[in-house]
């Protein structure tokens, strides 16, 4: 029985940063862009993820912006949370890997997505174990991250590891350290994958 990584952003869930830009800039589309670029796909939002800025830290920074509108800080927090849909199929590929695997969470997430995630996406509850980034204080684009997970699971080799990402440099990064990595991009894919793994 091997330990398939999961990722949860792309692969469990599917990610909508634009609606949450959308919903709190104060001048639609324009605005929305440049605000997913500074919160959502920046170094700030890295270090979010790294557990270095808390989250009233972080969404005080957000409410801030002049390009965003005003609004009272449980609603900001309900907009920057509600931003996933279910992956189709995923309930059903999850069922499949228990049968035959360990499942672990491995993600480069921030805390309020993931509390929500737990709470509203019951599939992440069937993982054993979740190695989130925050918590870590680093991204799966370090190999450091993979060797963390190795080392603490000393009776197992680096071939009993499978991760399914949908980023090349996390993938890039499993595989630095002897970890099988299938770039996901669909459950029959990924499944397919998992079997010759498996093999």
């Amino acid at each position: 029985m091997g330990v398939v990584l999961l990722d949860i952003g792309n692969v469990i869930v599917d990610v909508d940063f634009h609606r949450f830009c959308l919903a709190v800039s104060i001048d639609g589309e324009q605005c929305a862009e440049t605000l997913f670029r500074r919160y959502c796909s920046s170094e700030e939002k890295n270090r979010f993820d790294r557990g270095l800025i808390a989250p009233g830290e972080y969404l005080g920074l957000i409410a801030r912006d002049p390009e965003v509108r005003p609004m009272p800080s449980g609603e900001l927090k309900e907009l920057w949370q509600d931003i996933f849909s279910p992956k189709k199929g995923v309930e059903e590929a999850v069922e499949l890997l228990r049968q035959k695997h360990r499942l672990w969470i491995m993600s480069d997430t921030d805390p309020l997505h993931f509390v929500f995630l737990l709470n509203n996406f019951p599939v992440l509850k069937q993982a054993e174990r979740y190695w989130l980034s925050y918590e870590h204080g680093r991204l799966k684009s370090q190999p450091e991250s993979f060797i963390e997970v190795l080392n603490g699971e000393v009776q197992r080799s680096a071939a009993d590891f499978m991760l399914l990402d949908d980023r090349e440099d996390n993938c890039r990064s499993a595989e630095s350290c002897g970890i099988r990595a299938h770039r996901f991009t669909a459950w029959p894919l990924a499944l397919e994958d998992v079997r010759m793994w498996e093999s």
